[in-house]
Parts: structure tokens; C-alpha cells; sequence
């Protein structure tokens, strides 16, 4: 991902968030302004809208970068088994300890222990979480031996914990510890021009693992960028490998993409293909008959969201150079310096 510039860290999706809309904008501004500082964090947002890469992204921009960032998912483990893969536990601790183990608390030692699903932790867990971030400390199961917890605690959860509160599933005390400085991670579907630059990333990641290159048609991508993407940045991904293993020479247009993708009965001929989701230069013909939507939709935003697309697909093909890109979109410099600034693409 070449431009827009401010975009150059977003490179790797694994670190960083990526996206230009306000709401990601202003999700960056704040992670960077708690970064370095030494209270807990609590991300909330709905499952696959990447709560993970934003507490990889705080950890990164913190003055414990080198230390190991350990994720671990408090829903994924059962309940016997989830203090010892916190705590560690010292060998006969219970049947099957033939050995020491240190928990996810000494591997982030001096880094951040990211507690995802925080809102799945049973109730006796979540006092001995508790117990933690207000005393620094712990011991492994079956030891008397006191450990001191240097981390950082950085929580998520997809659950309202406000409501879990009044439901007595969640702890009132732990809630307020955990949200001393709250991030929302907001759904794809509130921020569809942040579908771009993320199918750009998801493309150039599935070609680093050798899956091949994926070429989406502007057809194709205007109408990922009208999906309501109840599965989020996960469902997005999930549909680029699919599709990268399901068309690896050809140019994706609307008509190859799943039904429940395509938005409009539109009839396309494409010849060859137009700047791709990886900022190649082509060009593409279109004869079409477009019919609108039963259920209606923003043509304003759809419209401004293509045209973004292009503008940024055709700078990153010319290297940030106005007059070559103008000339591929078949505008005047001056015209396309203007929709530069309305659409506050940085060069």
C-alpha cells in the first residue's frame, strides 16, 4: 500500500488498523495517545472487526514494544484449565501437572497480556483477575511462592459488560478496573470506505503467503463496499481467499462474486481489467444496465467511495505522481487536485 501515506504503517494488518474513515481515524488518535501510559485498556466492538490488531497496535506504539505481546482468549479455554493457563502451576498441582508450567501472566513479562473475551471469563476468575491488577502480583496453582506481575492489561470483549453487570454475570469492580480508558472498534458496516484500503492489505498478505494475486474489477469492489458485512473484517478475508483460490488468472468482476456479495442486477463485459486491488495498471470497459436496489441505498457515499478507490488505486500506480494519475482517470490536474483535497486523500 503505497498511498496515501499516512497509510505506510497499516502495511502489516497483523500491527496496525487500517482504514481512513473518522471513526478509524480517531480510533488511531486515541490508541496513540494512551500508549505509553501505564493503565488498563478495554476494547470493545463486535467479533471479526479486529479488536485484536488495535491491542497489537497500542503494544507496538508503547515503551514495552520489546517485550512479547500474549494474547489469550478467555472463551476458548475451559474453566478448570483457564487460571492454570494464566497463573502457571507448579508440578502434581492436579492430575496431569507432570510438570512446571509458567502462564500467560510470566510470558508477557515486562510486555501486555491482551485478555480477549474478557466477558466469557467465569465469575471466580474474573476476582482473581481482580486480585491481580490491584495487588501486582499472583501465584502459580500449587505454589505459595508470590510472583510479581509486571504487564500491562489490555481487555476486550464483544459483550455489553454494563448489562452482564445488572444480569450479576460480570463484576462491577473488575468492569471499572478493566475501562479506565475505553476504545470502540466500530463494525465494517459503519465505515464501508475503510473496504478499499483493507482488501488491498488482505490481497497483498494473501500473496505473501503464496495463495496467489488477487484482481478485483471496480464493478467487484464497489459492491464489497455496499455489503453490510455482518462478520466484519473476518468475513472480508475470508471472502478474498476464497476467491483468490477460486479465480488465481483472472480479473474478479461482479458476476464472479457470491450472490449475497453482488448489489444491483448489472451485466458487465470486461475486457481487461481496471487499476486492481493491488494498484496495477490496466483498464477496463464496462456495458452494463444497472437496476436499483428494492431496499434502496447511500448512492452519495457508494459513489464517493468508488471514487476514492480509483483516485488512490491511480496515485499508487503512478507513485504519488498528479499528472500521470490524472491522465489514467482522464481528468485535469487541476480537477483531480481538487477531489484530492475534497476527499482529504494525503499524497
Amino acid at each position: 500500500l503505497s498511498v496515501p501515506k499516512e497509510l505506510l504503517s497499516d502495511m502489516a494488518l497483523s500491527e496496525e488498523v487500517v482504514g481512513v474513515s473518522p471513526a478509524i481515524s480517531e480510533l488511531r488518535r486515541l490508541t496513540r495517545q494512551v500508549a505509553d501510559k501505564a493503565v488498563t485498556v478495554l476494547i470493545t466492538g463486535p467479533s471479526g472487526a479486529g479488536k485484536e490488531l488495535v491491542a497489537r497496535s497500542l503494544h507496538k506504539q508503547s515503551r514495552r514494544r520489546d517485550a512479547p505481546f500474549v494474547p489469550i482468549n478467555c472463551g476458548a479455554i475451559p474453566r478448570e484449565l483457564l487460571e492454570s493457563e494464566l497463573f502457571g502451576h507448579e508440578r502434581g498441582a492436579f492430575t496431569g501437572a507432570i510438570s512446571s508450567r509458567a502462564g500467560r501472566f510470566e510470558l508477557a513479562e515486562g510486555g501486555t497480556l491482551f485478555l480477549d473475551e474478557i466477558g466469557d471469563m467465569p465469575l471466580d476468575m474474573q476476582v482473581k483477575i481482580l486480585r491481580v491488577i490491584q495487588e501486582r502480583q499472583f501465584q502459580r496453582v500449587g505454589s505459595d511462592k508470590t510472583r510479581l506481575a509486571d504487564v500491562r492489561i489490555v481487555a476486550a470483549t464483544h459483550r455489553d459488560l454494563e448489562a452482564m453487570i445488572a444480569a450479576g454475570e460480570f463484576r462491577e469492580d473488575l468492569y471499572y478496573r478493566l475501562n479506565v480508558f475505553p476504545l470502540r472498534v466500530p463494525p465494517l458496516a459503519e465505515r464501508a470506505e475503510d473496504v478499499p484500503h483493507l482488501v488491498r492489505v488482505l490481497c497483498q498478505q494473501l500473496r505473501a503467503e503464496g495463495l496467489g494475486e488477487l484482481r478485483l474489477a471496480g464493478s467487484a469492489m464497489a459492491s464489497l463496499c455496499a455489503h453490510h458485512w455482518s462478520g466484519n473484517i473476518r468475513e472480508l478475508a475470508n471472502l478474498l481467499e476464497r476467491l483468490v483460490i477460486m479465480y488465481p488468472d483472472k480479473v474478479v468482476g461482479l458476476g464472479d462474486l457470491p450472490d449475497n456479495y453482488r448489489y444491483g442486477e448489472e451485466h458487465w463485459r470486461e475486457s481487461t481489467p481496471i487499476p486492481n486491488a493491488l494498484g496495477r495498471d490496466a483498464t477496463e470497459q464496462h456495458e452494463f444496465r444497472v437496476s436499483l436496489p428494492a431496499e434502496g441505498f447511500d448512492m452519495k457515499a457508494q459513489l464517493s467511495t468508488l471514487e476514492r478507490a480509483w483516485i488512490e488505486q491511480a496515485l499508487a500506480t503512478h507513485d504519488g505522481v498528479v499528472s500521470k494519475a490524472a491522465q489514467h482517470l482522464g481528468l485535469r490536474r487541476t480537477t483531480l487536485i481538487e477531489k484530492i483535497r475534497k476527499l482529504a486523500i494525503q499524497i
